[in-house]
């Protein structure tokens, strides 16, 4: 039987007490350690946890009121308050039993205690123990993630028409369970949209976990994200749930959902349409209730309607339930001083460079620009500057944007087929505020041609 990894700590004056106890727990656990007084573990207390502690209750000569165990079950949850304290008693005292659970202790044992006994004892606070420390751990992990600030899209800048359409969905849909499909280039802000779905859903006290689909192989993905069983594949050292299963009654982000493949599509289907997954190494299905959103910044829609699709339609359909499309920053350029002057104050106060100021005159050379990186790229931008500036007003050169990108207003007179459509599409995409729809319908193609030619425009 493999050992379980936990600390016991074993405190009992008789020497035979001690190396019994030892002999039989070291069978079970990795680490054992032994005193004969509480007083020589309190120092180790400060410093190191352990998963079960067995306190003898009485250590002067000739006392058996358990008045000293007491007095240590104080001391030691002083020590570690999540300490699980099990005592042993030779008499066998129901109110001191009581007055030790009292005080804090988990169980108790009399002496002589059975070996069956103390090893299920100890097994079953240990697992006790360890179950509350991951729950613990996950509970804490996600709401600091998901904890609101004063405003429900506090890390969503703007002011501008071009989202408050997004505002808008994110709040109605944040009141239901429909699973959400966010579309947008790369630095739009997909992940902050879904954040925000999850902190105005009625799961926001429950885990938000991402996954990162364009980072996981083929080979790691239904362990990723359905778990494994223990010896399942080489290295599966441990049974270890997946990303469903923490995920659960919480919020499951799937990003980059575009990159799966074809095979890995079917996969992911299978359990959403069964509400069920499977861990590796296993035949046995979990139940699984999460909200899941979706994000990509491929064009799934075109994907889908090729000869050959290289993404399920039945899948396309099963993750937009409600569907969210993020403006470019180029289609909202008036954020554009909202967010620096938002990163300046952001990054002034990080690197200690005081109040920074911006002219007007830049501003408007900054919004000129194409911003292809979108908002992750104004961000880095404004933090270089700030990092690299010698004074507090910074200047066009602090930000040292690529001259390749002409500025968006560049393409005046021209009668090349490709500017003339480039820019036509720009500006519808514009005046209908990012809705692709609406922008297809008006200039007469189809939406799956519009994407084709936004990807060829790098719109």
């Amino acid at each position: 039987m493999d050992k379980k990894e936990g600390k016991i700590l074993i405190i009992d004056d008789d020497q035979a007490v001690l190396y019994t106890a030892k002999m039989i727990l070291k069978q079970i656990f990795t680490q054992i350690r032994t005193a004969s007084h509480p007083s020589q573990v309190m120092p180790l207390l400060e410093k190191e946890h352990f998963d079960v502690i067995l306190l003898d209750m009485n250590f002067a000569q000739g006392k058996t009121s358990g008045q000293e165990g007491l007095f240590w079950i104080k001391e030691m949850l002083k020590a570690d308050e999540e300490a699980q304290i099990v005592v042993t008693t030779a008499y066998g005292d129901i109110d001191l039993a009581v007055n030790a659970m009292k005080e804090g202790a988990v169980d108790f044992l009399t002496k002589p205690w059975e070996k069956e006994r103390l090893v299920a004892t100890i097994i079953s606070h240990y697992e006790r123990h360890r179950s509350q420390q991951e729950v613990s751990q996950l509970k804490n992990r996600e709401q600091a993630l998901s904890q609101d600030l004063e405003s429900p899209f506090s890390e969503i800048v703007s002011e501008s028409a071009a989202m408050e359409s997004v505002f808008d969905t994110i709040m109605k849909v944040s009141a239901t369970d429909a699973n959400v499909l966010i579309l947008g280039e790369n630095g739009t802000g997909k992940e902050l949209v879904a954040r925000a779905i999850h902190r105005a859903s009625q799961r926001s006290t429950q885990p938000f976990i991402k996954v990162d689909l364009g980072a996981v192989t083929e080979t790691l993905f239904e362990s990723e994200l359905f778990g494994h069983a223990k010896g399942a594949f080489t290295g599966a050292v441990e049974d270890r749930a997946g990303r469903f299963e923490i995920a659960s009654n919480g919020t499951l982000f799937l990003d980059e959902i575009g990159n799966l493949s074809l095979p890995l599509q079917a996969k992911l289907l299978t359990a959403l349409q069964s509400k069920q997954i499977v861990r590796v190494g296993t035949n046995k299905p979990i139940q699984m209730d999460v909200r899941l959103i979706c994000a990509t910044n491929m064009p799934l829609y075109d994907m889908a309607d090729q000869d050959k699709p290289t993404f399920r339609q039945d899948l396309l359909y099963r993750i937009n339930t409600v569907e969210i499309q993020l403006p470019a920053l180029r289609e909202r350029v008036e954020d554009i001083p909202v967010l620096l002057y938002y990163y300046l104050q952001q990054f002034g106060k990080k690197y200690q460079k005081g109040k920074l100021e911006i002219s007007e005159h830049i501003i408007r050379q900054l919004q000129q620009y194409a911003w292809p990186g979108n908002v992750r790229e104004l961000q880095h931008a404004v933090e270089r500057a700030v990092i690299m500036s010698n004074s507090n007003r910074l200047e066009a050169d602090d930000f040292l944007i690529s001259k390749k990108h002409q500025p968006t207003s560049n393409i005046r007179n021209s009668y090349n087929l490709e500017e003339v459509e480039k820019k036509t599409i720009s500006e519808a995409i514009r005046k209908h505020q990012g809705n692709l729809s609406q922008t297809a319908s008006e200039l007469g193609m189809g939406r799956s041609t519009l994407y084709r030619k936004m990807k060829k425009y790098g719109l």
